[in-house]
């Protein structure tokens, strides 16, 4: 179809004459890296650079540190398709997993998409840029998703910057964060240790006892933990300890078994040391469903701009952490491909931190862009015709995730 040709053409143009914008977009969250809900310069200043290109934008949107901005109409059956963007970091190093290059490819995309909208002339759709805070832990997507964010929306795009490689439907686990607190009773350790309930003894022994666990786990799953309280001084029996494992498995449903056989665990060190045990689970993020309507879409537009993925079964065994966009890949068909930069550090690293901060960051990242805003429009060309497609899709793996 020569309208749509024409149309990604546009949209590549465009990234491309913003791409110095966009890469001091990118700099100025990477130098200046925020936590969790705390990502007020990065809001403002990609607000500021969304509202400069004619985007409808609402700010504070839900929280303080989200935002929407909008173009286009669901006017006359249109669809609405959105592109994520993450830009909060880690404690102590930085933008460790590239949010800063997920912003710049988000916006990007969004940027594209609007150049090619406006040169079509005519209503084609409707683009919605969404920013969400607290990827690393909070679940900025999840208090999103609770406010019927998502109701409006067709489809939901994002991707996410890797080491080396390139995948179009990585395997993201469902997470959840498992807290067990272990209550003793204090004494002097050396006087009348007798009199004390070590609680230290009881955080010791559940790391144990999970660590036992893995012998029996899935391949697939994988437990990670540490002590985050063992006590205060060495001459006290420590009435109090505290301990913190992640759970993943491939499936939610999975995951229910592995939070059962976590906490026998955890039971049974406060049974054999006296200990009293609270516990409690963070939310949990789910696994990232990929819709295969739009993996092929994405895949074929990303190898048109040059993107080599690793092959099928070399991706299906690597397993890349896990990500709130999982929740939103079970409210709405969605794809989160991982790129590859040049570097040999793995993300949630200080030489990956290097990585995403550095020039050769830029080029892939733009692709990137190109890539999401070719899919988007794929599917505002074709319309129903690929939306029935995406939507059955979506309902099938549903129930694949389900069961």
């Amino acid at each position: 179809m020569a309208e749509l040709k024409n149309a990604k053409q546009k949209a590549c143009e465009g990234i491309d004459r913003a791409a110095t914008d966009l890469n001091t977009l990118s700099q100025e969250i990477w130098k200046n890296p925020e936590l969790n809900f705390e990502e007020h310069h990065a809001h403002q200043v990609l607000t500021d650079f969304l509202e400069k290109n004619g985007f409808n934008v609402e700010r504070k949107f839900v929280v303080d540190t989200a935002f929407r901005a909008t173009f286009g109409s669901q006017e006359n059956g249109c669809i609405n398709a959105c592109v994520i963007c993450e830009y909060d970091a880690l404690p102590e190093i930085g933008h460790a997993c590239g949010h800063n290059l997920i912003a710049e490819a988000g916006v990007g995309a969004g940027l594209g998409i609007k150049v090619a909208m406006e040169a079509a002339g005519r209503p084609i759709g409707k683009l919605t840029v969404l920013g969400t805070p607290a990827e690393e832990g909070d679940g900025g997507k999840i208090k999103l998703i609770e406010e019927d964010v998502f109701k409006d929306i067709d489809l939901a795009l994002m991707v996410h910057p890797n080491n080396t490689n390139c995948i179009s439907s990585p395997s993201c686990l469902a997470v959840t964060v498992f807290d067990v607190t272990f209550h003793g009773k204090a004494s002097h350790a050396a006087y009348a240790p007798w009199e004390g309930v070590n609680a230290l003894d009881a955080a010791v022994m559940y790391y144990q006892y999970m660590s036992v666990m893995r012998q029996q786990m899935k391949p697939t799953w994988r437990i990670h933990g540490v002590i985050s309280n063992g006590g205060t001084r060495p001459n006290i029996i420590p009435e109090k300890s505290e301990v913190t494992f992640c759970l993943r498995t491939p499936t939610a449903v999975e995951l229910c078994e592995l939070k059962e056989r976590a906490f026998a665990c955890a039971e049974g060190a406060a049974k054999a040391t006296g200990c009293e045990m609270e516990h409690s689970y963070s939310h949990i993020y789910a696994n990232v469903v990929s819709n295969n309507t739009l993996v092929k879409l994405y895949t074929e537009n990303a190898e048109n701009l040059g993107v080599k993925f690793l092959p099928e079964n070399q991706a299906d065994n690597m397993i890349m952490g896990s990500t709130d966009m999982g929740n939103v890949s079970y409210v709405v068909p969605s794809i989160h491909p991982f790129y590859g930069l040049q570097t040999d550090s793995v993300y949630h690293s200080h030489g990956f931190t290097a990585a995403s901060g550095a020039p050769e960051a830029q080029q892939p990242t733009l692709v990137q862009a190109k890539a999401m805003a070719m899919t988007v429009l794929d599917v505002f060309f074709q319309g129903e015709d690929i939306l029935k497609q995406i939507r059955e899709d979506f309902s099938e793996d549903m129930k694949k995730n389900e069961s």
